[in-house]
């Protein structure tokens, strides 16, 4: 009987389609292919991103976990699942751990930040948070907004101009509305996380120069739940865009710390 392989379902935040992992995918399976070969990884769009830019997004972490599952089912996909999720999307992945856990193997949680462990004014930079919601608002030109927000959520990005053209390009095929945007930021406002530890092997990861959530709120969740946490020292809100092996290494580094404890022998204690 062939070895099971393993799925991981990734997860982007706030108006962000799966094509904004750019190659991180890519660079995440090759470095996880000694403890998963053939890993099968899943790219899902969160309602109202995307090719899913139609539909309106609910309101609610808990609804946008049930759209995920639904779409899962749909692809015909079946756990335990495996999350990497960024902001908006590491709060469905923390819901989904939550309410599912049976359906989790393992949970990396990158940037986010919940209620009620850390502060409003720690969880949301306030200027630097309201001045990428603004970038939607004005009627300026595409590339000027996604100029914008590469400058508010990268530290790191070298080839700006590419990757600004690619999310122009994007935009015009995949536009979120004004409407859904406020709703995935709505979600994010109002979902309150259980104060007790979701029951599934959980990697948090952060980054110091992150402008729009403090690295703060990853060290109180990694205190408040007794999970690794992983700082990068240089990398802005989106680490997977400045430091793609990074992160693959830390998710591979963890893997095999996990492994390596699993196969462990439990010592029994002498009477």
């Amino acid at each position: 009987m062939g070895v099971e392989r393993a799925t991981w379902v990734l997860l982007r935040g706030l108006t962000r389609a799966c094509e904004h992992w750019g190659d991180f995918p890519d660079v995440f399976r090759r470095e996880i292919a000694a403890q998963q070969p053939g890993v099968d990884l899943v790219l899902l769009d969160l309602p109202g991103n995307g090719p899913l830019f139609k539909q309106t997004s609910p309101s609610r972490v808990p609804e946008i976990v049930d759209a995920c599952r639904e779409e899962l089912a749909r692809r015909g996909k079946s756990g335990p699942y495996h999350l990497l999720a960024m902001s908006l999307g590491a709060m469905v992945a923390c819901d989904w751990a939550q309410r599912f856990p049976e359906e989790i193997s393992g949970s990396v949680l990158i940037n986010t930040s919940l209620r009620p462990y850390s502060p409003f004014y720690r969880r949301t930079r306030p200027p630097t948070y309201w001045k990428l919601l603004a970038t939607g608002l004005v009627r300026l030109s595409a590339r000027w907004r996604e100029a914008r927000v590469l400058a508010l959520t990268s530290r790191m990005t070298v080839e700006r101009d590419s990757v600004i053209d690619s999310w122009v390009d994007l935009q015009r095929r995949h536009p979120v509305g004004v409407r859904n945007s406020m709703r995935q930021l709505l979600a994010a406002m109002r979902y309150r996380a259980s104060r007790l530890r979701p029951g599934v092997p959980m990697l948090l990861l952060c980054s110091r120069a992150d402008a729009l959530v403090d690295w703060q709120c990853s060290q109180a969740l990694s205190r408040a739940w007794g999970v690794p946490l992983r700082l990068h020292t240089e990398a802005g809100h989106d680490l997977p865009l400045d430091d793609p092996p990074w992160v693959a290494r830390a998710v591979s580094e963890w893997l095999r710390t996990r492994e390596m404890h699993a196969a462990t022998p439990v010592a029994k204690r002498l009477d």
